[in-house]
């Protein structure tokens, strides 16, 4: 009888040892302006880039941009191909264009999967001659891991990549791009009359936390590029396969607090970490094996409504914390990151984007090649064919967010409306497809209908009081098949 105690607590120590060496996942960090590596674990790992994929399809646009191939306003059109992506996508209609600098925007804050398609083919004519592309930069970039197959990571076997090469390819597009830094650090975008929030859960939430992509299908579990800045210092952390959104960001956190603190040791130089070949696992069991049955794309984006788990539960989560502690000389563990474990969802001003040609431009239109002519979309209205090409539409409303939380919005300048999509006013089947269902009541916001002729006058808006019962966590233009689990950011 004596007995029984000793060998439960032995029991439950080695679940908690098997549970701690299943986590274990490809994670590293690195100082971008050295290039030194401050922490690293299973750094060349074969694995699935998933949604990371798009800071490769950011490098090449922006690298086209740098040559002078395209420009910020240059529209890119929709073509069929890319409206048949798979979610999270922006839902827009085969023709409607997009200008690169709105379509970058919301490739890096909502990961819509056809705005990734749209962009290869505007600049490279196809999705294949577009990979090629990627191939080449990531060849150039020293990212001997890696292989490009698409640009948006919905999952494909022969693409893969690593912890090394994704925190190449970030260091490289604040490195190469410096005016575009920003374009990885947006907390929230303004379209029309919805907010559409970053996946970010570091943003906002982490002292110092500045930007970069998060990325998720079943086989890869959770990934996450993230960037933070103390002291005129940054820092990137890589995150691969993790079993949640929220053990993600917590990990990640971790690891950005290690390396600040100066605990971690130095493993050399990034590009001096030797590849160690192999197949990239399939994390379906432990990402997914809960969310098969009913489970969609809401279960699979952080709950930031909820504060991150304290540092007292990471410790048995994640026990290479706890050295924090010992060396603090600390009785009781402190909130991590200083005290973004308290910290409900940050409230981000929005950035405002429209669908349609930026007024007065006159140049090409970038599009899949054989798709020039494709039917132009600038507004679509209820039973309604698309409209000539130098139609354009406008509404002034008030913004409402989507996601259960009050968000501050810029203030509109009068004369300057916002330019709607033309998935904005569709047939009432549509309208389940603009934006998130609440779990208790199933309601669906109301979708205003763009007055059509002549600008109405936008006056600025007052901060936006959202109702409880909203959703943090599924914001989208499209909602998913029932039972379905999604590629999501």
């Amino acid at each position: 009888m004596p007995k029984k105690p000793f060998f439960r607590h032995l029991a439950v120590l080695a679940a908690l040892l098997a549970g701690t060496a299943a986590q274990a996942a490809p994670s590293l960090v690195i100082d971008v302006s050295s290039g030194e590596v401050l922490h690293q674990e299973q750094a060349t790992q074969v694995w699935f880039p998933a949604s990371l994929t798009k800071l490769m399809t950011a490098y090449v646009a922006l690298k086209a941009l740098r040559d002078h191939r395209v420009t910020d306003d240059t529209p890119f059109r929709v073509s069929a191909r890319a409206a048949r992506m798979a979610p999270s996508k922006m839902g827009f209609r085969p023709g409607t264009e997009v200008t690169l600098d709105n379509a970058l925007k919301m490739l890096m804050v909502k990961s819509p999967n056809d705005i990734a398609v749209t962009i290869a083919e505007g600049i490279s004519g196809s999705v294949e001659n577009f990979a090629t592309e990627m191939n080449a930069s990531a060849a150039s970039l020293g990212m001997r891991d890696s292989a490009f197959y698409n640009p948006n990571g919905l999952p494909d076997e022969r693409q893969v990549t690593s912890a090394r090469d994704m925190a190449l390819l970030g260091r490289a597009l604040y490195l190469d791009f410096p005016d575009h830094a920003g374009l990885f650090g947006i907390g929230a975008l303004q379209l029309g009359n919805t907010i559409i929030p970053t996946h970010n859960g570091l943003m906002g939430r982490y002292p110092g936390a500045d930007g970069m992509k998060t990325g998720f299908t079943c086989s890869a579990g959770f990934n996450v590029v993230a960037s933070a800045t103390r002291n005129g210092r940054r820092l990137i952390t890589v995150v691969l396969g993790a079993p949640s959104a929220k053990d993600r960001t917590a990990k990640a956190a971790n690891l950005f607090d290690k390396a600040f603190s100066g605990a971690g040791s130095s493993s050399g130089q990034i590009g001096s970490l030797p590849s160690q070949g192999g197949t990239a696992p399939n994390m379906r069991a432990e990402a997914c094996g809960r969310r098969l049955k009913g489970g969609g794309f809401a279960s699979e984006i952080e709950n930031f409504a909820i504060p991150l788990t304290g540092v007292a539960a990471q410790i048995e989560h994640m026990p290479e914390r706890e050295f924090l502690f010992q060396a603090a000389g600390l009785m009781q563990p402190q909130p991590a990151g200083r005290g973004i474990a308290d910290l409900a969802r940050p409230h981000f001003e929005p950035i405002a984007v429209f669908v349609g040609r930026k007024p007065g431009w006159s140049g090409p239109v970038m599009a899949a090649r054989g798709d020039e002519a494709a039917p132009r979309i600038v507004v679509g209205a209820k039973g309604a064919a698309p409209v000539a090409a130098g139609a354009t539409a406008y509404a002034a409303q008030k913004p409402q967010p989507l996601d259960g939380t009050s968000v501050p919005l810029a203030e509109a300048a009068t004369g300057s409306p916002l330019r709607l999509q033309g998935s904005v006013a569709v047939p009432a089947k549509g309208k389940a497809r603009l934006a998130a269902r609440s779990p208790s009541d199933g309601k669906v916001p109301a979708v205003a209908k763009p007055a059509v002729g002549k600008p109405a006058v936008v006056k600025p808006v007052a901060k936006i009081r959202a109702k409880p019962a909203a959703v943090a966590a599924a914001v989208k233009l499209r909602l998913k098949t029932p039972g379905k689990i999604m590629a999501n950011p």
